[in-house]
């Protein structure tokens, strides 16, 4: 059978068609060239010492994460309260309003003339009687003054002396001229004289008076002027402030570039008393003579018993308040003016035990009942369980007979799944 192509065979497996390669029984033998050769290959074997590594890995983290879950549980957040000194009339206060201590009696002490201050004998602090001496000013020319109205009022006095011997003997010579004038030895004329010469002695001796009274009122005021270059104290008080030194100008009116008003400023420490402003909506509830305790902020562990002294019978528009006065039952020396207070007023007069102060808790802080109660003290962030006995109660708090010690952290209102050494944080 012919054909229009050729077909040769070769050795090597191919057959060609036309000059083209056409796959025939020896393509099967292409394709197994393909494939791969798993003679030689074999899967590796794990080793069971690998396998105990990975093993007690896996282990290890599982203690790991246990342990720290047991040793460093979740912190939960609470709120905390401090054990503090609370006094029992928190609970009989009706208000409580600011203010300072202020003296009733305070002076700026200065002078009445201008002169230079000379010497100044007191400074901040000293306590000073009425009438002493705090200081003195220059006085040469007001001593001059008063050296020369002595020397007037010495003159008239020997004015009056002289006058006083004129008047003597022109009354002998007039008496005398008429006991001669009814012997008919001299005439009329001669006693007319002579009772002109007395009416004039008389008048240069009132003249001589009223002169010595005027050389001593001049005198007096001399005295006067000198007196004003002593400056005193206007009654018994403590020194502020002192406004002036020695060699400063002092002048009543200050006018000067460097001239003072007044050398020292004094307070009669007796006349303290807090002033304090009351809104215009709660001064119906203060009464004068009302019981009050008074807190310094210099003095915060003491608390003074007062009395509403007055009530200021007008009020001040831009503070919608008004100001009500609270005298001391009893002076402290500690007691300053201008200290800040804040005066609580009360409903009735405390005894002298509920003026102590004691420890308190807020009363939400205390769990449990009877001997059972117990607060929960927080040190180095953990809750801690302490056992408490109570006491009276403290309007929101409540009074500790024993338990943690004053300054201690508490929980205030610990949560009723929370147990003793659970971690624990303040909120936020």
């Amino acid at each position: 059978m012919s054909s229009s192509s050729s077909i040769s065979s070769s050795g090597s497996g191919e057959s060609s068609v036309s000059g083209g390669v056409v796959p025939g029984g020896t393509a099967q033998s292409d394709l197994g060239r393909l494939s791969i050769d798993k003679t030689g290959w074999q899967s590796p074997r794990r080793s069971p010492r690998r396998r105990w590594l990975w093993l007690l890995a896996v282990v290890a983290v599982f203690c790991a994460v246990v342990a720290a879950w047991l040793l460093f549980p979740a912190e939960r957040e609470v709120r905390l309260a401090v054990v503090a000194r609370t006094y029992p009339t928190q609970s009989m206060t009706t208000l409580v309003s600011s203010g300072y201590v202020t003296a009733q009696r305070k002076a700026s002490v200065a002078s009445k003339i201008t002169s230079r201050l000379e010497w100044l004998g007191v400074e901040e602090g000293s306590r000073v009687t009425a009438g002493q001496v705090l200081a003195r000013l220059e006085s040469d020319d007001a001593r001059a003054v008063l050296d020369r109205a002595l020397a007037n009022e010495r003159a008239a006095r020997a004015d009056i002396d002289r006058a006083a011997a004129e008047l003597t003997d022109a009354n002998r010579n007039h008496a005398r001229m008429r006991r001669l004038l009814a012997e008919n030895v001299i005439s009329r004329a001669d006693l007319d004289t002579a009772e002109t010469r007395a009416l004039t002695a008389d008048a240069s001796a009132r003249a001589a008076r009223d002169g010595l009274a005027a050389a001593t009122a001049a005198r007096r005021e001399a005295e006067t002027q000198l007196e004003y270059t002593f400056i005193r104290a206007p009654f018994d008080a403590v020194v502020l402030t002192k406004n002036a030194d020695v060699g400063d100008i002092i002048t009543p009116l200050g006018a000067a570039a460097n001239a003072k008003a007044s050398v020292v400023t004094i307070a009669d420490m007796g006349s303290l008393l807090v002033e304090t402003d009351v809104g215009e909506s709660s001064v119906g509830r203060v009464k004068p003579g009302a019981p009050c305790e008074i807190a310094l902020d210099a003095l915060p562990d003491e608390r003074f018993p007062g009395r509403v002294h007055i009530i200021v019978p007008t009020a001040d528009r831009s503070k919608a308040s008004v100001m009500v006065k609270v005298a001391f039952d009893a002076l402290d020396p500690r007691v300053l003016p201008e200290m800040s207070a804040r005066v609580a007023f009360l409903d009735r007069v405390p005894s002298e035990d509920e003026r102590r102060a004691r420890p308190a808790v807020p009363a939400t802080a205390v769990r449990g009942e009877g001997e059972a109660r117990a607060v929960f003290v927080v040190r180095e962030g953990r809750a801690q369980r302490t056992p408490v006995r109570t006491g009276m109660a403290l309007g929101d708090a409540v009074e500790l007979l024993s338990g943690p010690a004053e300054g201690e952290r508490v929980v205030a209102d610990p949560p009723a799944d929370l147990a003793d050494g659970d971690r624990v944080r303040m909120q936020p």
